[in-house]
């Protein structure tokens, strides 16, 4: 039992891991300053704002649809909290509570329309990215709001640890979002949903509460990368996370969720997120400049996309 389960993982994760050691491998030759517990806790520090992107966008992508809005309900968020804690003096909790409930309503909102409106999730969200973004502007004026020391303890590393909060926080995330698509009935049909809706439906089962909730849940999920961002950099920036849902989605596909629905581990695209983290902190340590890191990132997400394609293949 043990021995197939020791399999199980191997083949879940081998891949992932492997792929993960030969880019810290490599960087780590190429760099004398990379293998240094500094460089791996500044990278740790760094993950929050993708990790808890990437795992709603996982649950959206198993459903069948995509989220493109996550990256516009992230500054919307930080812009929310920004105002009410910066010029209304409002508290953390409060405010937080309200930044992250905006995110919410917008993503419940795109659901909805998405679903019961039978209309297109790359449509509904790209029109929800835009009025996220331009929401964000008229309430910051498209200024950005420094909010100081009340904030920023939850991106800081912690005294003798070295990781924030926030990383802590986000695998926290990683571990009750793998539970429940693993371990719950909602996640159970979530895969089916995504797999075959029709034969879901024919089953007796009601598929749009399920396909709705899953863009609340990454609504919510982006209103906590505001949080962490906007921790991090101690400033609510209304261009916060512009193309960040770009680099979400490569997580996702990275770590196996299909493009097509009905795939997916959140563990796994946690180490998609630690890949594309440890390819960008590497390039950045040899000076590679903005332009040729883009051109990289975009290249691992066609990269990402005919792998897909090349598994979906494979197994039909």
């Amino acid at each position: 039992m043990k021995g197939s389960f020791g399999k199980h993982l191997l083949v879940q994760y081998g891949g992932l891991l492997g792929v993960l050691a030969l880019l810290v491998s490599v960087f780590s030759l190429a760099s004398r300053n990379f293998l240094q517990p500094a460089t791996f806790a500044t990278m740790a520090n760094q993950l929050p704002d993708l990790t808890f992107l990437a795992v709603g966008m996982t649950f959206v992508l198993i459903s069948g649809g995509i989220d493109l809005s996550v990256g516009s309900l992230l500054a919307l968020s930080s812009g929310v909290l920004g105002v009410l804690m910066a010029q209304h003096g409002w508290s953390l909790p409060v405010a937080l509570a309200v930044a992250v409930a905006v995110s919410t309503l917008c993503g419940l909102f795109s659901g909805l329309v998405a679903v019961l409106g039978r209309i297109p999730a790359f449509i509904v969200t790209l029109g929800m990215l835009e009025i996220a973004r331009g929401a964000t502007k008229l309430l910051t004026d498209s200024q950005s709001i420094y909010i100081g020391r009340s904030i920023t303890w939850f991106g800081e590393p912690m005294a003798g640890l070295g990781l924030s909060p926030a990383f802590l926080a986000a695998c926290g995330v990683v571990v009750v979002g793998q539970f429940l698509l693993w371990g719950t009935v909602f996640g159970r049909h979530l895969v089916a949903i995504g797999t075959n809706a029709e034969a879901v439906r024919m089953a007796g089962i009601r598929t749009a509460p399920v396909s709705v909730a899953v863009f609340a849940i990454s609504g919510l999920l982006s209103g906590l990368a505001g949080w962490s961002m906007t921790a991090r950099l101690s400033t609510a920036d209304p261009n916060g996370g512009v193309g960040i849902e770009l680099a979400a989605i490569a997580a996702c596909v990275i770590g196996g969720t299909s493009l097509m629905g009905g795939k997916g581990s959140v563990v796994s695209t946690f180490l998609g997120v630690l890949i594309i983290q440890v390819l960008q902190t590497g390039l950045a340590q040899l000076g590679v400049s903005d332009a040729n890191k883009q051109i990289v990132t975009g290249g691992v997400i066609i990269a990402a996309v005919l792998l897909d394609a090349f598994r979906r293949e494979k197994r039909s």
